[in-house]
């Protein structure tokens, strides 16, 4: 038991300058009775502690886990938000098994899951779906599933990231992509030539996406595209004159040989360097060539080159009625007689051209006007 023990204490005696405050002689506010309502996040769980007849602890326990079943609400909302539709392809085992050692030959928009966006594909979708990817593939998962299979894939998918992150290594790459390198001889021949001919329209169907995909590398935007069968003149001759002077940045580093594992030799860098830079000119030469080659074939196969001429020499036909009004025999003859000399002259015109190369000389401008 507690003793107690009792303490004599005297106080100091005041100082003698001492002397007591000076009145403000300001009032006190009056007495008022304010009305205080149970509020608070105190007040809300003891109310939650009767109502559900628990203790402290069960009720931190549920409040705990209704925190957590919000927070993984929520973070299924924002993984569906910023899903992007991106990286849920189906993996092939050709795909699976591919040599991360042979990665300059790999498709790395299918190895992300990317294939129907290519090089449309955003930094954002790319990024998306690596994080699914390496979710899935990802070594330790495979360990701690039983999957004692090698990370080979995993390495693909790390070097698909690092090229398409990459804006130099991705242009490159996209330069030679070979889902549209495949594509590059599909262009229309002599029997498809026959079947426009009697459908017009067919022009358009086989032509359009050929440009649309060699849009691709214009370093000049807007690209005009092939447009439809009623455009004017204007934007016929607007359309040939840019694909006749296309600017492109297309590029062949990707495809460079790689220098021998190992080898220091400055020579057999300099060998190597010397050869790649030859044969990008080769190829760069050979796309221009090929792309030249397109676009003479669809101005000879453009139905609308003939309706423009149909439409001017309709137009100049009634300018000239209008102008001669009542005309003499002889006058009649004359112009006759010019008229078979001017044909004469342009025929034979036509077939010194085709001599040195018509329309497909090595010339960079075709010829000022189409329709002349």
């Amino acid at each position: 038991m507690a003793a107690s023990i009792q303490l004599s204490f005297t106080p100091p005696a005041l100082p003698a300058d001492w002397a007591p405050t000076a009145s403000t002689s300001k009032t006190i506010s009056p007495l008022s009775t304010i009305s205080l309502l149970p509020a608070g996040s105190a007040f809300s769980a003891h109310i939650r502690r009767v109502k559900n007849n628990v203790t402290f602890e069960e009720d931190d326990r549920l409040a705990e886990e209704q925190r957590r079943l919000e927070t993984e609400r929520l973070a299924a909302e924002h993984a569906a938000e910023n899903d992007l539709g991106v990286g849920e392809e189906e993996e092939s085992l050709t795909l699976l098994a591919l040599d991360p050692k042979e990665w300059k030959s790999q498709d790395h928009y299918a190895v992300l899951g990317l294939s129907k966006f290519r090089f449309r594909a955003t930094e954002e979708q790319i990024r998306v779906a690596h994080r699914k990817k390496v979710l899935k593939h990802h070594p330790d998962k495979k360990a701690n599933s039983g999957d004692s299979n090698n990370d080979a894939f995993f390495k693909c998918i790390q070097k698909a990231l690092e090229i398409l992150t990459h804006p130099e290594k991705r242009r490159q790459y996209d330069s030679v992509d070979h889902y549209y390198v495949d594509m590059e001889d599909e262009v229309p021949g002599a029997a498809e030539a026959k079947k426009i001919e009697k459908k017009p329209e067919l022009f358009f169907t086989l032509f359009g996406p050929i440009f649309e995909r060699e849009a691709r590398f214009s370093r000049k935007e807007p690209v005009p595209l092939l447009g439809g069968n009623d455009a004017p003149k204007e934007e016929v001759e607007g359309f040939y004159d840019f694909w006749y002077n296309f600017d492109s940045w297309r590029s062949f580093e990707y495809l460079d040989k790689e220098v021998n594992e190992g080898s220091e030799s400055r020579d057999d860098k300099r060998y190597v360097e010397k050869k790649n830079k030859t044969e990008r000119a080769r190829r760069k030469k050979e796309d221009t060539a090929r792309l030249r080659s397109i676009v003479d074939k669809s101005l000879g196969l453009d139905p609308r080159i003939a309706r423009i001429k149909r439409e001017e020499k309709a137009a100049r036909d009634a300018k000239k009625k209008g102008k001669s009004g009542t005309s003499t025999p002889i006058a009649d003859s004359q112009k006759k007689a010019e008229e078979e000399r001017q044909k004469a002259e342009d025929e034979a015109k036509k077939k010194e051209e085709e001599k040195v190369g018509g329309i497909t000389s090595t010339n960079r401008d075709h010829p000022r006007s189409l329709f002349s």
